[in-house]
């Protein structure tokens, strides 16, 4: 079993539309594959149709036994399962720091899921916390999405700082480009910029699209609302990328 997250300590980059697409391509490979919403704003768990809350004794995700089970739910697609949002998530940093061994609370609570699935991915939300490092001791691959600007790079610059101040393995994080419009100058620049200052920057980028933003609507992944879009093609691309170094 792998785990991939889906994460950046910067809001508003496409984490969530990435973790939905992704997390279908995978399911549509055959691979057992468990989204894991972590966001107490429930995005993921909304655009799969799932009602946001956790069953009581599951909530926190701190409990030693499998707790979790009773609000796992199943989605409409084949091999795809959500552990959907809950508001209780906003305080899972500070239930976190009562337990023993704080920062790998969610490593125990995966690795009990093991012999249920091939893959879990995680929604994370955008804050370097005592959250982020079980995400960070959890994932086999963290998954950051850049956008085109240079509060993005001056962000992902903190995170790596932060990786390496603690200890962390750098090499388990993989950036990409998101939300590119290849019309502007800028984001032309700074892509090609973005992909020479950091380490680990996959080849494909995705793009601004509406169709991205049609999620919304639609409630559902790109690959089945605009199947022949540029934005498919690239979430496609962009999974085969990460198939290929994580699995």
């Amino acid at each position: 079993m792998k785990v991939l997250a889906l994460y950046s300590n910067k809001g508003g980059v496409g984490k969530t539309a990435t973790t939905v697409n992704l997390a279908y391509l995978a399911a549509q490979t055959g691979l057992q594959t468990l989204v894991c919403d972590l966001d107490a704003q429930s995005s993921t768990t909304f655009y799969f149709r799932v009602k946001p809350k956790l069953k009581k004794e599951a909530r926190g995700l701190a409990k030693k036994k499998r707790a979790i089970d009773n609000s796992i739910k199943g989605t409409d697609y084949d091999n795809l399962d959500l552990l959907p949002a809950d508001f209780s998530h906003r305080n899972l940093d500070l239930v976190f720091s009562r337990l023993k061994n704080p920062t790998h609370r969610l490593h125990k609570v995966f690795n009990q899921l093991q012999d249920e699935y091939d893959l879990i991915i995680l929604d994370c939300p955008p804050y370097i916390n005592l959250l982020a490092e079980n995400i960070f001791n959890a994932a086999d691959m963290l998954l950051v999405p850049l956008i085109p600007t240079v509060l993005s790079e001056r962000t992902h610059k903190q995170l790596i700082t932060f990786f390496s101040k603690k200890g962390y393995d750098t090499a388990k994080t993989n950036a990409f480009l998101s939300m590119v419009d290849r019309r502007k100058t800028l984001h032309r620049t700074l892509t090609e910029s973005l992909r020479t200052k950091f380490d680990g920057v996959l080849d494909t980028f995705i793009p601004y699209s509406s169709d991205v933003e049609k999620m919304g609507l639609h409630r559902e992944p790109v690959e089945l609302s605009a199947t022949q879009s540029t934005a498919a093609k690239a979430y496609r691309q962009l999974w085969d990328e990460v198939y290929l170094k994580l699995i």
